[in-house]
Formats: structure tokens, sequence, C-alpha cells
């Protein structure tokens, strides 16, 4: 049976290759984000089954204006969008920018689209994924806290949906290539440093993590609930 699917940040990256294996599969796929081109253009490459939406999903209006054009059941939502907010300085409005940011573009972006959706979540095989990150458990100053506490509100959100048999889980990348994220600073000398950390001796490819994310949407995960898999090479062991 074709399934319902929204991925969030779905333009590019990780997003893009996670809405690239649904649409590959023949789900029906909405990809949301805020750059209308960027969205236009991942849609017209992965083909008629997946449909742009533009959304600021930091912004509750805009999350209400865009609830229309969201399907009416949904079977996966997949929560991927975010970024790392870039603001600098020193003094306590620099701090607070700096936080309110990183919390907006990648709490409040999962939060208030689950929210608003969780009763049209498909009851007895609904997935939900949410996509985090190695800083979570590693520390990187507001950019990891705000990751960090996507852990644990995915625990609380597992249980409120486990009695209708919708599951909630994360993945945690580790370094990948393929994004928007790192920008210049992934270079070469970068990379080594990086893939040096691993157990694997290399950075990962944004396509492993969309097929973790995938997996995690299956019937096969159907009995795994409430989790973090790590997709990081052993650069940092789970806990």
């Amino acid at each position: 049976m074709t399934r319902n699917v929204v991925v969030t940040g779905g333009g590019t990256g990780i997003g893009y290759e996670v809405a690239r294996r649904f649409a590959e599969a023949g789900e029906r796929v909405v990809i949301v984000g805020r750059r209308r081109a960027v969205l236009e253009r991942a849609a017209a490459d992965l083909g008629p089954n997946v449909t742009p939406l533009v959304c600021d999903l930091a912004d509750p209006d805009a999350v209400e204006d865009a609830l229309s054009a969201l399907p009416a059941e949904i079977d996966v939502l997949v929560n991927n969008a975010g970024s790392r907010e870039t603001v600098i300085g020193a003094g306590p409005h620099a701090v607070l920018a700096r936080w309110r940011g990183d919390f907006e573009r990648n709490v409040l972006t999962v939060v208030l689209l689950t929210e608003s959706l969780r009763d049209r979540l498909t009851q007895g095989t609904g997935r939900v994924v949410t996509v985090s990150s190695i800083a979570a458990l590693r520390g990187a100053g507001s950019y990891g806290a705000a990751k960090a506490s996507l852990h644990a509100w995915n625990h609380f959100l597992a249980a409120q949906l486990g009695a209708s048999g919708i599951t909630a889980n994360i993945v945690a990348p580790g370094t990948v290539s393929g994004t928007e994220f790192f920008g210049p600073r992934l270079d070469e000398a970068e990379v080594s440093r990086r893939a040096s950390r691993t157990l694997l001796g290399r950075i990962g490819e944004s396509g492993e993590v969309a097929a973790a994310v995938y997996f995690l949407a299956s019937a096969d995960a159907g009995f795994i609930t409430g989790e973090i898999l790590h997709c990081n090479g052993g650069e940092l062991l789970g806990r």
C-alpha cells in the first residue's frame, strides 16, 4: 500500500536523500522547507511522487497555514529540518541570539509540526523519525543542547504515541558529506581529521543516514520506539 510521507528539510542533503528513498519506493512524499526554489528543484529531480511545500516551521502561524496542504492521513513523518545558528560575538545579546536561534531552528521546527500532525498519524503503523546529531551527546554548545532536547522530547512522544501503535525514534548522524551544514569548513584536512575519529576511518554519506531513517520508518522496525540510532561510524559509541 502506498504511504503518505512528510519530510522536512527535504530540499537538500540528508532530507533530499530521505525523500529520494521513499519516492523510489513508490510512496507519496511532501518535502517541506523555507526555500521555494530549492524545494521545487528537488521535487522536479525526484519525480512526480514528490510535492514541495514552502513553510517556516519555526513560525506557528506558517505551520497552521500549511496544514491544509498536508495529507489528511500521514504514515511517516521525518523531522529533518534544522541548522546551526551563525551569530557570533560576546555579551548577553549575542548569546541570547545564538541560543534562541538554535532552539527555534532545531527544536521548534520539529515540535510545532509534529504536535500539529499527531492526530493525522496512521493508527497502528505510523512512524515519526527525527534527525538529531552526534552533537547532542558530544556537546557543541547551543546547537548540541538543542539537539539533546530532541532526545528527551522523543522519549515523551514515544510514550504518548505507543498506545496507538505509532513509533517515534531518533537518528543521530556524525559527520556526513553531501550537506550544506558544514559549508567551507569541511575541507580536505577537516575531513581527514574527522575521519580519523571514527572506527571505520571515513566520514559518512547522506544516503547512509537516509537508509537508517528509511529502516525506522519500515514495517520491520515496528517494535522499536523511543530509541536513538547512532549513525557515526563508531566516532561516538551509543549509550
